[in-house]
């Protein structure tokens, strides 16, 4: 049984000799996606700034009135809100006295960017 199989093994691997190898057939060339290097490799330099967002101006000019305030001598400023919208300052809240209340809009007012001030603190005694 070896020798019919040895055999048949013989006459197939001379068949596979005798074959010209075939052609390769020629395929078209990938097309690969168009990528600027740009984008593909971006370097810090290169990169687009991001700006911190800036600050609203009217939050900003109502911290500093409020700032104000609490250096304010004679001013209770925990008593007191503000709020801004253009340069037009409004105080919110409570003055134990007529004068705190006065002093709050006088020290308003000198702040810078403060074109106006709407004085609606309430006097409340042993606020």
């Amino acid at each position: 049984m070896k020798k019919p199989v040895a055999a048949v093994l013989v006459i197939l691997l001379a068949a596979c000799g005798d074959a010209p190898a075939p052609k390769a057939v020629e395929k078209a060339p990938a097309v690969e996606p168009k990528v600027e290097a740009k984008a593909a490799v971006a370097s810090p330099a290169e990169a687009p700034k991001v700006e911190a967002p800036k600050p609203d101006p009217n939050k900003v000019l109502a911290q500093r009135v409020k700032r104000a305030l609490e250096g304010g001598a004679k001013v209770e400023a925990a008593g007191i809100d503000v709020t801004a919208k253009d340069g037009a300052v409004t105080l919110w809240g409570t003055a134990a006295t007529d004068a705190e209340r006065r002093r709050a809009a006088q020290i308003a007012a000198k702040v810078e960017g403060v074109k106006s001030v709407d004085n609606r603190l309430a006097v409340v005694k042993g606020s």
